[in-house]
């Protein structure tokens, strides 16, 4: 089984889709990995940091992206053997990652590495196109969404980001406006997707409708 979730930053995605996978892993006595997208495209992002590439350059950021080892364990990322999941979430990963997730052919890299890790397996992943490019047949599409406002304090209360609430939010509108003019891949709602307002919702109530339509 597959079950995709799409949305703007800070929307809840990552959590539910943990929350989602965890708990279908428990019910179901049948695994149930988790896919985050995007740490996929933050990864690509520090090793071309590390490599002293433009995150922009797309032609060396495509051969980049083509030459590296990345690989996903449970929530755990691997770029060339090395567990990275701990530097995927600082602000200048944040800056570089959605102009470089906008280079098309480094998409199908990505998009291509989660289909064939989807092979035989119950997946639950998270990201900007997983329900219109990546699977658009998935037995479950859903779209979460919030304001902007909502979004930035999630984040801003993460603690994780050293900018202030008013920096994260206009990050985030910045943010939006890439994602959504994409050349491929692009943020939006396909048909027959379920949207969700998580604005005023908690993790839980945010859950509890998602795994009823999944039950």
């Amino acid at each position: 089984m597959v079950i995709a979730i799409d949305g703007p930053a800070g929307s809840g995605k990552s959590t539910i889709a943990k929350l989602l996978a965890e708990n279908l892993t428990k019910k179901s006595a049948q695994d149930y990995t988790y896919i985050n997208s995007g740490k996929l495209y933050r990864a690509i992002t520090l090793g071309c940091l590390r490599a002293d590439i433009c995150p922009v350059d797309s032609e060396k950021v495509i051969e980049f992206a083509k030459n590296i080892d990345i690989s996903y364990k449970k929530d755990v990322v691997f770029l060339n053997g090395e567990d990275v999941s701990g530097l995927l979430h600082t602000d200048e990963i944040d800056r570089h990652s959605s102009p470089l997730s906008a280079i098309v052919p480094v998409r199908h890299i990505v998009n291509d590495f989660i289909q064939k890790f989807s092979k035989d397996q119950n997946i639950v992943v998270e990201g900007r196109d997983m329900t219109t490019v990546v699977f658009p047949n998935a037995e479950h599409r859903f779209y979460l969404d919030a304001c902007a406002d909502a979004r930035a304090r999630r984040r801003f209360d993460q603690g994780v980001s050293n900018l202030s609430l008013k920096e994260i939010k206009d990050a985030i509108i910045k943010r939006d406006e890439i994602d959504k003019n994409k050349t491929e891949g692009s943020l939006k709602i396909g048909e027959g997707v379920q949207y969700l307002d998580t604005s005023d919702l908690t993790i839980i109530q945010v859950y509890d409708k998602l795994i009823k339509e999944i039950d």
